[in-house]
């Protein structure tokens, strides 16, 4: 079947790069002589046959903003397959003949539930957390991280005039990247990571040695998914003789806001171009990565049969850099 007329959506949580990646999708598709359809709101969006056509300059001064043109969502209701079956339909009562899914894994298994309805679809990973397989790189990492960062080199100022320890909770519920990362940019006295178990006494030690070594600050990094955090990490750390205080910093949704960092822009162009690619080779089924370098295409069903988590070397780095 010869592609026409193409779809897209971004879909979950919003990612900065997702704008640049909608422009990518939607130029390269015109220049290939094909019609765009835009579908709003994600899968709920697709369901309700939410649908707009989309020219060259509807992606005109998007490149640099966060969030999402389309707007985006959790659609939990997807699993069912009633939901799966109508859209299918709308898709094929707006004349659409394959579809690009901007999102992250959750939105990827949407996309795996289409294909083998038998649709053409390609996916494109967009999560801050970095938790996708079948790529080294997903959308809007690379600027949750250097937001991160920025917030532990401004708290550290506050920490050293006060020689205190602060503990910086940032997303990563399953995949510990952007603690982990962000707590060797950073310089962080200790990082807790979802992938590696530690014991409030072993984060009390690294902090009071770091006392003991004249240092007039610490931080601790803290994914949201590791076994300790938050409140009641504070709390056990304060009940035992660092030589600190404690603050607590948690991020939150600040992480995923912002303009897309030069590397996240680029990204999104050659994944959102690739996308389109893969869609007038006949492939489908398919998720756009970075493999090294390269863009590459990794089946969806392996794509969301496996689970990216923190490279554990990583983890090893942070800790004896923090000495």
């Amino acid at each position: 079947m010869s592609i026409k007329t193409i779809a897209l959506m971004t879909s979950g949580g919003d990612a900065p790069g997702m704008n640049p990646c909608v422009r990518a999708v939607v130029r390269t598709a015109l220049s290939d002589g094909l019609a765009v359809k835009g579908i709003r709101r994600g899968f709920e969006g697709l369901a309700a046959g939410d649908f707009r056509d989309m020219g060259a300059r509807d992606v005109g001064g998007i490149i640099q903003k966060g969030g999402t043109i389309l707007m985006t969502g959790r659609f939990p209701e997807f699993s069912d397959a009633k939901y799966q079956r109508l859209a299918v339909r709308k898709l094929n009562e707006a004349g659409v003949d394959g579809l690009v899914v901007i999102g992250g894994e959750g939105s990827m298994r949407g996309a795996l539930a289409l294909h083998q309805l038998g649709f053409p679809v390609v996916g494109v990973p967009a999560s801050i957390d970095n938790d996708i397989h079948g790529t080294h790189m997903s959308l809007g990492v690379d600027t949750a991280l250097n937001t991160i960062v920025e917030a532990i080199d401004k708290l550290r100022d506050t920490a050293s005039s006060h020689q205190r320890a602060f503990i910086i909770e940032t997303m990563g519920r399953e995949c510990g990247y952007l603690a982990l990362m962000a707590g060797i940019i950073g310089g962080a006295e200790m990082v807790l990571i979802p992938e590696q178990e530690t014991n409030p006494e072993e984060v009390a030690a690294a902090i009071s040695d770091a006392y003991m070594r004249g240092k007039t600050h610490a931080i601790i990094v803290v994914a949201e998914g590791a076994n300790l955090r938050g409140q009641a990490l504070m709390q056990r750390l304060e009940e035992m003789n660092t030589g600190f205080q404690f603050r607590l910093t948690i991020l939150g949704h600040i992480q995923r806001g912002g303009r897309p960092t030069a590397f996240d822009r680029l990204l999104a162009a050659r994944l959102g171009v690739a996308a389109v690619e893969q869609l007038l080779k006949g492939e489908k089924g398919v998720m756009v990565g970075l493999q090294g370098r390269e863009i590459a295409p990794a089946p969806l069903a392996e794509v969301c049969g496996n689970k990216r988590r923190a490279n554990l070397e990583y983890y090893r780095m942070a800790r004896m850099l923090a000495k």
